[in-house]
């Protein structure tokens, strides 16, 4: 076998190596783009899961407050428990950090530092040379991390912090050597001073006595009759966990999109080795008479196609982990999601990984190769020798591509696994692989029928009859075009259907003409320390010019210590209700008298059950009320991937007795300025206490401009990954008819001495091009709407708990498969010209 790569195999690369090179090419860009994805996400979740566990330590059991903070009595309690050897009070709250012209969100966490050496090292203040001996005690001194020392100065002495409608000014003391964002650590007593929480916490870290069973000890606290309702009790790991969760489903789908280039290259492989087979024939043959059994035939093109995927496998990971450097030095860890931003890894190489995606290259080849080995293995050796070895025309193998697609429509309605569409991915694989094994009855099924209209003109006419009769070679050429064409179309109706759904969700929450909120906030998660006191509000509706004003507020709420916490949102319902002021997803339902009507986003429906008219008791236990909540309606929420639970800002009140609120929106009067009530809020608010230049004032034009910018960054590698797939596609079918012109010179030298001219003999190449990438962007644009289907309606449904409506841009689809089939023609063209000169009529020599 060694023999006959260095030489039978050899011979065909060194003559041909173009056309090997695009399957190398191919191979090494579905590995490099998976593997370097595959890094970067590695890379900055282990930064990120580093910086959770410098900050929480490592502690055995951690109590959290379900929402806002508890009662710093438990403290005293369970440290007296004779199972906890040792419990730390913590006190966390977020700011935004002051510095000149320079904002930073930070993030200030409170601590005994008595206690930090044993259970959270990292977060163990360092003071500054110079700095008082009992500096780490004393109020208004805080300790940052190198985070926030980067970003507000090495030499920053004093920081303003803004909490809510409060600014506090602190003097920076030293550091500590905790990573991950900005981070700031000062004393508890301090901290609970400065946010106005003395007497509560927000975390207790426990350890226990050695030999302690963790989930018993549990079980006997939370038994308690005297248990306050809103503390969760968690495992360590949870935390680490809830990391993962934030992004383990965007991290799967860019996997999964990083993969289609390996995909389309496992069909460009199978393409060229196809092609390459069928030419060498002959030569098959003759080994095969000279010895070469039938299974060696196999193994042969079997390992001509491992080695193309080795060398591809091998380019790919030094290229991936190239890309991963690049990108996390550019992007700092974030590709687009969201999920780490403000995280600047560095890069953590993976052998294992490395030899996993290899594999997976050298297996995609594997599968590229295997019907081209079965091709060679199944070769009539005598016919063939005798030129007789063509393969009559197939007229059935229906059943196959239609098992295949079958099964790909049975996959796409099974429930994920752990969160993830795995059945929704083998669907779209599935259905990609039936679609392309269905080409050769697509070609005869639409062939058969143009062929009559074309008859009496003879260029046309010798197209569509090689098209019709040689659809098995068809099939092979424009196949790596389908999967990627496929793919890109389905990508291409996933991403404008969300941007619309996107667009027309932003309609129904962004009602009012102007929104009010502080400057570094993030409406996405919520704070505890909201920024507007009710007077502010009422003297908002009181400026000339402003019609009414609506408020928001918003809370972060642990449900489930495993999860992330949801998002609580009271916010004022206008005239009709919740189905003005939210985008439903059906008809919202009467509440009944004596209960609470809630409206939860579909994320709570998936990981909460919290279905449409029933009631849901995790919302009372974690506001610890006797109320009963019922859902009244489900509402898309793009922005919180993990719940939210939206009630009427009266109700709000009444539960939480918070009437501040987060945001503000505010209705102009017909013809009233924006620009002069816009000059009046800022005024107001300026006169505030507190407040200044802290408020950030924006328009309903300037959110949706800005939201929409964020949509078209985070897909941003999604456009990526598709022009590469297409490109891999295209760069496939100029080899495969580079390859078939060239082994049909024998039969442009024919037609040359039939009479054709050179220019009609082009004419007709470029037709068969047409033909060809004509049945395959037809098929690649009929498999990308049903994969689409199952994107729109399974994966994202699956993978992130929110839905979207179906919309297909056809001027975009059309114009797409046009230029694919411009790009075939041309590579048609182009490959013809080298093959229809002198050297043609010379090669019908060959059999006189």
């Amino acid at each position: 076998m060694r023999a006959l790569l260095l030489t039978f195999s050899w011979q065909e690369l060194r003559h041909h190596p173009w056309r090997n090179a695009a399957a190398v090419v191919a191979v090494m860009l579905g590995v490099a783009l998976a593997f370097s994805v595959h890094l970067i996400n590695a890379s900055a979740l282990d930064e990120f899961s580093s910086a959770v566990r410098s900050v929480n330590g490592q502690p055995d059991l951690e109590l959290r407050a379900a929402q806002g903070s508890f009662d710093e009595a438990l403290f005293a309690r369970v440290v007296r428990h004779p199972q906890v050897a040792l419990a730390s009070p913590v006190v966390e709250a977020s700011a935004t950090a002051v510095v000149g012209d320079r904002r930073l969100p930070l993030r200030i966490v409170g601590v005994d530092a008595l206690v930090l050496p044993t259970l959270a090292p990292a977060l163990m203040p360092v003071p500054a040379d110079g700095a008082e001996r009992f500096s780490l005690f004393a109020p208004g001194q805080v300790f940052l991390n190198a985070a926030a020392r980067t970003a507000l100065g090495d030499t920053v002495q004093r920081v303003t912090l803004q909490i809510g409608t409060q600014r506090r000014e602190v003097q920076v003391a030293g550091s500590v050597s905790a990573g991950g964002t900005a981070l700031a650590v000062m004393d508890i007593g301090a901290a609970q001073e400065l946010f106005g929480r003395v007497g509560q916490l927000t975390r207790i870290d426990l350890r226990l006595v050695d030999g302690t069973d963790r989930a018993a000890f549990t079980r006997a606290l939370e038994g308690a009759p005297d248990w306050p309702s809103n503390v969760r009790i968690a495992e360590p790991g949870d935390a680490a966990e809830r990391v993962s969760n934030l992004s383990r489903a965007y991290r799967v789908n860019l996997t999964v999109l990083a993969l289609v280039a390996l995909f389309t290259g496992a069909f460009l492989v199978f393409s060229v080795l196809a092609l390459s087979v069928a030419k060498r024939a002959q030569q098959f043959a003759l080994l095969g008479v000279l010895g070469l059994t039938p299974r060696g035939r196999l193994g042969l093109v079997l390992a001509e196609s491992l080695l193309l995927g080795a060398v591809g496998s091998v380019a790919g990971i030094a290229l991936g982990a190239a890309l991963a450097v690049f990108a996390l030095k550019v992007l700092g860890g974030d590709l687009g999601g969201g999920y780490f931003a403000g995280v600047a890894p560095t890069l953590r190489w993976s052998s294992g990984a490395a030899l996993l995606y290899g594999a997976l290259g050298i297996a995609a080849a594997g599968v590229g190769g295997w019907w081209p080995a079965r091709a060679a293995q199944s070769l009539p050796e005598a016919q063939t020798l005798k030129g007789l070895g063509a393969t009559a025309p197939q007229r059935g193998g229906r059943l196959v591509p239609l098992a295949l697609l079958a099964i790909g429509v049975a996959l796409a309605r099974l429930p994920p696994i752990a969160d993830i569409p795995v059945a929704a991915y083998l669907s779209v694989g599935f259905l990609l692989v039936g679609g392309i094994a269905a080409l050769p009855w697509l070609i005869a099924l639409l062939y058969d029928r143009l062929a009559p209209a074309f008859a009496q003109r003879v260029l046309p006419m010798l197209a569509i009859e090689r098209a019709r009769r040689m659809r098995g070679t068809a099939a092979v050429a424009v196949s790596g075009v389908v999967a990627s064409l496929s793919l890109a179309v389905a990508l291409t109706v996933m991403v404008a259907s969300f941007r619309d759904s996107v667009t027309r969700w932003l309609d129904v929450v962004l009602p009012a003409d102007l929104y009010l909120r502080v400057a570094g906030s993030t409406g996405s998660n919520g704070g505890d320390d909201a920024a507007f006191t009710p007077a502010f509000v009422q003297r908002l509706a009181q400026l000339p010019g402003v019609a009414r004003t609506g408020t928001l507020r918003l809370r972060p709420l642990l449900l489930d210590p495993a999860r992330p916490a949801v998002s609580l949102i009271g916010r004022s319902f206008e005239d009709g209700g919740a189905a003005r002021t939210l985008p439903l997803v059906g008809e919202a339902l009467p509440v009944p008298a004596g209960q609470i009507g809630i409206y939860v986003s579909e994320a709570m429906v998936d990981l909460y059950d919290a279905r449409p008219g029933t009631t849901f008791a995790p919302l009372a236990r974690g506001l610890g009320t006797t109320s009963t909540f019922f859902v009244a309606g489900v509402w898309r929420d793009y922005v919180r991937q993990f719940g939210t639970i939206t009630m009427d800002a009266r109700d709000f009140e009444r539960l939480t007795g918070d009437r501040s609120a987060s945001d503000v929106s505010l209705w102009l009067t017909p013809g009233a300025a924006e620009g002069e009530v816009q000059a009046a809020v800022r005024q107001l608010a300026a006169d505030e206490p507190g407040l200044g230049d802290a408020v950030e004032l924006s328009s309903v034009a300037q959110i949706r401009a800005t939201s929409l910018r964020i949509f078209d960054r985070s897909f941003a590698v999604t456009y990526w990954l598709q022009a590469v797939a297409i490109a891999i596609g295209l760069f496939g079918i100029a080899a495969s008819f580079s390859a078939q012109v060239l082994a049909r010179r024998k039969e442009f030298g024919l037609m040359a001495h039939l009479g054709f001219t050179r220019r009609q003999v082009l004419a007709v190449v470029a037709g068969e091009g047409a033909a060809w990438t004509a049945i395959g962007a037809v098929a690649g644009l009929a498999l990308g709407l049903a994969v689409s289907v199952v994107l729109v309606h399974v994966v994202n449904p699956q993978s992130f708990h929110w839905t979207m409506d179906l919309l297909v841009p056809w001027r975009r689809l059309v114009a797409l498969c046009a230029a694919v089939v411009a790009a075939g023609t041309l590579t048609a063209w182009l490959a013809g010209r080298a093959a229809a000169g002198r050297d043609a009529v010379l090669a019908v020599k060959e059999d006189w």
